[in-house]
């Protein structure tokens, strides 16, 4: 089969299209063919060497749609042929296909297409995360979606929307707050102006419950100037490389509201909590609630293009790879 390696942690020219050995769903597992993997920003890190570094050569990818082609022993055969997608995989969705644990494998909505299912696992499974099972969100409060316009970003609006939340987002780019403004947000700001944290604040009559961060890195000091009592930042993102990154907080605005800072990290999530986040996911789109919105579609032989497109970071929607 065909699949996207890294022999050495680099550049985007380090994802390389090339033959690999096939392989053949073992105990306990499925063999998923793939129509659409997703690429997500952690990958590029991953590649470029940052934090945890797999052994070499490794496939990337943990999110794909597709159709179960075979399954090991202990495998209920109802699953065969079944359109699914997929959130992690034991091994990277970057490829024609990819072998799962039932845990990983999620019947795909019959309205959705392949490349929307490859924009559920990361997107949506953090943004709900962030929301709901970390942020504590409830229908009512006011949420900032800081950088609302990616695949991350677009999903936290839809299902905070969703919820009954009074949802504000950011974006840099016209096309980015048109986007969002279409998900549902009541007013999108231009976070690329010095004036947007005066008029969150005007229009919010003084701060927001909640704020889910895709930047960390930059704008996290700030975030806390922006919370209501009792408010939430919860960090996403965060680009700094390794260490580095650090952003100055003052701990007086956090103790002024007694506010809380909190993190997350979708793969330390546990078993009963993933569960859960799917569940609540599949009856948002059986509700029609939420629509992964694609950007660009890739030939799985231009992955490092993708990779060097998610990272310039003006990207409305998700991108995904097209084995």
């Amino acid at each position: 089969m065909r699949a996207i390696c890294v022999h050495e942690f680099g550049p985007p020219e380090a994802l390389r299209l090339q033959q690999v050995d096939d392989l053949t769903a073992g105990d306990g597992q499925l063999l998923v063919r793939i129509r659409a993997a997703g690429v997500n920003p952690v990958e590029t890190y991953v590649r470029s060497g940052i934090g945890a570094r797999p052994p070499l050569p490794y496939t990337p990818g943990s999110d794909a749609a597709g159709v179960v082609e075979s399954i090991g022993a202990s495998v209920a055969p109802t699953a065969l042929g079944q359109r699914v997608y997929v959130s992690g995989a034991l091994t990277g969705t970057y490829a024609e296909t990819a072998l799962c644990v039932p845990d990983q494998v999620f019947p795909l909505p019959a309205s959705l297409s392949f490349s929307q299912g490859a924009a559920i696992g990361v997107p949506y499974g953090t943004a709900y995360r962030a929301l709901f099972q970390r942020g504590r969100a409830l229908a009512g409060e006011t949420v900032l979606v800081h950088g609302a316009a990616g695949g991350v970003g677009l999903a936290a609006v839809q299902l905070a929307v969703a919820a009954g939340m009074t949802v504000l987002g950011s974006a840099s780019t016209d096309a980015g707050r048109r986007l969002v403004t279409a998900q549902g947000a009541a007013h999108v700001l231009d976070h690329s102006s010095p004036a947007h944290k005066e008029e969150l604040l005007e229009l919010t009559h003084g701060g927001v419950d909640l704020i889910v961060e895709m930047r960390s890195d930059i704008n996290l000091g700030d975030d806390l100037t922006l919370l209501a009592a009792h408010g939430r930042v919860v960090c996403v993102g965060n680009r700094g490389p390794g260490n580095q990154g650090g952003v100055t907080v003052n701990a007086r605005d956090l103790m002024r509201r007694e506010g809380d800072v909190l993190g997350v990290m979708l793969p330390d999530a546990g078993q009963e909590d993933v569960a859960a986040l799917h569940d609540a996911l599949a009856r948002g789109f059986a509700r029609g609630e939420l629509r992964p919105i694609i950007a660009r579609e890739y030939p799985l032989a231009e992955a490092a293009q993708a990779h060097r497109d998610i990272v310039e970071g003006s990207v409305q929607g998700k991108l995904v790879l097209v084995p």
